[in-house]
């Protein structure tokens, strides 16, 4: 019977926390109603405040609104309404999770709030040019890796490419990658793991939603990290993660327009001084890869590479072969 008492309980706090908020209260014939045709038990109006005041006493937090008729609802959800919606439009817009999996994640989100606040949490997000990742076990391979990180672990897995056909094709020759992994990082809207790459004995970054299944964590204790290496540095030199060359610094003539922009991708510490009415200077810490050259390019004369020369020739190089 005491089982029995419990499970009563425990369905009354599940129709509750399914059908309840502050503007949806359920009264006390409402609730007895619910429970006779969702369980087949039948309750007594006088029965219904004492398992309220159990669950109250239990820390949850009921509160009831004195009326004609006693109502009641849940007060102690986890997150707010604009706080679910928030975490759906992140879900939804994220490129690292697959379609399936977003459906999935909203649905589970969805069930953070009442049924009758369900239908707020229709979202009218459009997102431009979203193409989601067709990795559907994105998330359990950084889980996998983050586990790695904190073990101290090396970690085994698969590195994937496209070739001509649009097939997923194996790089490194088809061998798996022994990586010693140091930290995770989401830029761009993707995962990324940076760790010592211990076929080449260098540091490399590696997209997660590339890795072809979940890694495997082996029984080799992770290799230290290089002491000239410093992560917090590393992963805000290294431009939009494309490359893994040292950084250099580079000065950047811009037209004053594009403050906006050098501050979008290297924060507002970066260096910058006043050259004329219409220009300033920028120096940053990239990677020059050819991310960062078709970033310059990309605004067409209204910023230019000032120094090092050996990046301006490069870029220059990069120029030519491309008009040829």
């Amino acid at each position: 019977m005491e089982s029995d008492h419990q499970l009563r309980i425990l369905y009354l706090y599940q129709i509750l926390l399914r059908h309840s908020d502050a503007d949806h209260p359920i009264s006390t014939k409402e609730l007895i109603d619910m429970m006779e045709t969702h369980h087949q038990i039948r309750l007594h109006r006088t029965t219904i405040p004492k398992y309220i005041e159990l669950l109250n006493d239990s820390g949850f937090e009921i509160m009831e609104i004195r009326s004609r008729e006693k109502k009641y609802y849940l007060n102690d959800r986890l997150f707010d309404l604009p706080e679910v919606k928030l975490l759906i439009d992140a879900v939804q817009s994220s490129k690292f999770v697959s379609k399936d999996k977003s459906q999935e994640l909203i649905s589970k989100l969805m069930a953070l709030t009442s049924e009758a606040n369900s239908a707020k949490l229709k979202r009218n997000l459009y997102v431009t040019d979203r193409i989601k990742s067709d990795n559907e076990k994105g998330y359990y391979i950084v889980e996998a890796i983050n586990e790695a990180i904190n073990d101290g672990k090396q970690i085994s897995f698969y590195y994937t490419d496209y070739n001509a056909q649009k097939e997923r094709v194996l790089k490194n020759e088809g061998k798996p990658y022994i990586v010693s992994p140091y930290m995770l990082v989401w830029d761009g809207d993707f995962y990324y793991v940076l760790g010592l790459n211990h076929a080449r004995n260098q540091v490399n970054t590696f997209r997660v939603d590339r890795i072809s299944k979940q890694p495997v964590i082996l029984d080799e204790t992770a290799a230290p990290a290089p002491e000239s290496l410093n992560l917090a540095d590393y992963s805000r030199e290294v431009f939009r993660m494309y490359d893994t060359e040292k950084p250099v610094e580079v000065s950047l003539l811009c037209e004053n327009s594009l403050m906006k922009h050098l501050i979008d991708h290297f924060g507002l510490d970066v260096e910058t001084e006043i050259v004329d009415d219409s220009h300033f200077r920028a120096r940053v810490l990239v990677c020059t890869s050819p991310t960062f050259y078709r970033w310059v390019f990309g605004w067409c004369g209204r910023m230019k590479i000032e120094y090092p020369p050996s990046v301006l020739e490069e870029y220059r190089r990069m120029a030519r072969a491309a008009l040829e």
